[in-house]
């Protein structure tokens, strides 16, 4: 949902490269989109244990949805210039969305929570650590190589 609300906007950007991407991406995000919901829909209104995890990885996540319209000052000056998207601007969309596939879905809507803010800063937690570990392996064992 916020990748259709991001790119949907993204397409009339002043940066034609820009815009392009985001109008190719559009068809991608939009067919996960539908094919993320329809299993939200299987699960959460599926068995008693389906709705059970589902309902489960809601409340653990939720958590996190703050940060996706957190706006930084670079995020803001390219956005008055037309470039990209002030996040903010995404979050009541992405809410009536969101809300909408919870509601069909048979799942309840977690209560608004604290988040740790702070990661487009570079503030992070220390499970940043064994995950970056993780993906830089391949880069650290054969370095200076090109994919």
């Amino acid at each position: 949902v916020w990748h259709v609300a991001l790119f949907s906007r993204l397409v009339g950007s002043r940066d034609a490269q820009l815009a392009a991407i985001a109008a190719r991406a559009l068809k991608e995000v939009r067919y996960h989109q539908r094919f993320s919901r329809g299993w939200l829909e299987r699960l959460g209104n599926g068995t008693a244990l389906s709705a059970q995890r589902m309902q489960s990885a809601v409340d653990n996540l939720w958590r996190f949805t703050g940060e996706l319209f957190q706006a930084d000052e670079l995020e803001i000056e390219l956005s008055a210039q037309g470039i990209a998207v002030d996040p903010r601007e995404l979050q009541a969309e992405w809410q009536n969305a969101v809300h909408t596939a919870l509601i069909d879905a048979g799942l309840q809507i977690p209560q608004e929570a604290a988040f740790r803010s702070g990661g487009k800063q570079g503030l992070h937690s220390e499970h940043l650590g064994p995950l970056l570990a993780e993906m830089q392996y391949l880069q650290r064992a054969y370095p200076g190589q090109q994919w």
